[in-house]
């Protein structure tokens, strides 16, 4: 079974996370601060990281910029603040996934097991290159380019924009972009969409004076032919 890494100074919090987990098969190890966590973390054995925001030594955030500059392992972030600027931030950084305390272990469960699945499924794209206009993506090699200028964006940004271009000229909603680019059933405020889609505007739309990627007023967001 997967080894799963709980970075978490709360004690209790750690070891009720760590009995259900053990409970449903998974290898458990625990780290109470940051410092600790990102050794952890970085080892090869560790399939997956609960990751608290709030940690002594290192925050929850700096330890995840870290582990991503060397590891891919799916991280869920965990934390007491419910503000769509801490999700952004995490989710910015490279984390898989965002849950905020109290939670309910079913759904804690269920996202652990979505992260571990994404992270080793090995799914061939089915084209190389996604073109719109001027607009293009490299999907081996994760770029994205606008002409012959390369865009700058964030590991989200870009996995917004490649949903959006695979779904050319089809209306998507908010909890599908969720689901499908966060990959889970978000139940809540989904502002975190529209703050993500006004940055690749601000990145595209606005710097290039174009129209792709617009509003369906009552459903959520197209992304059309530039017009």
């Amino acid at each position: 079974m997967p080894k799963i890494l709980i970075v978490e100074d709360e004690s209790k919090i750690a070891r009720f996370v760590e009995l259900e987990l053990k409970y449903e098969g998974y290898e458990v190890d625990i780290a109470p601060d940051g410092r600790s966590g990102l050794e952890k973390a970085l080892q090869k054995d560790v399939n997956l990281v609960l990751l608290d925001v709030m940690l002594p030594g290192i925050s929850g955030i700096e330890v995840c910029r870290r582990i991503r500059m060397e590891s891919d392992v799916p991280v869920i972030m965990l934390t007491a603040k419910d503000d769509v600027t801490d999700k952004v931030a995490g989710l910015d950084i490279g984390a898989d996934d965002y849950m905020t305390k109290p939670f309910a272990i079913e759904e804690l469960l269920a996202r652990i097991r979505v992260a571990l699945n994404r992270h080793t499924k090995q799914v061939q794209p089915k084209q190389d290159i996604l073109m719109i206009g001027k607009l293009k993506l490299n999907l081996s090699g994760h770029s994205a380019f606008y002409g012959e200028e390369e865009l700058v964006l964030t590991k989200k940004e870009y996995e917004l924009l490649e949903y959006l271009m695979r779904n050319k000229n089809i209306a998507i909603t908010r909890e599908q972009l969720l689901n499908n680019v966060w990959d889970y059933e978000y139940l809540g405020d989904t502002n975190v969409v529209d703050v993500y889609i006004r940055y690749l505007r601000q990145k595209i739309d606005d710097k290039y004076g174009i129209r792709l990627i617009n509003t369906v007023r009552g459903v959520g967001y197209i992304i059309k032919d530039e017009g």
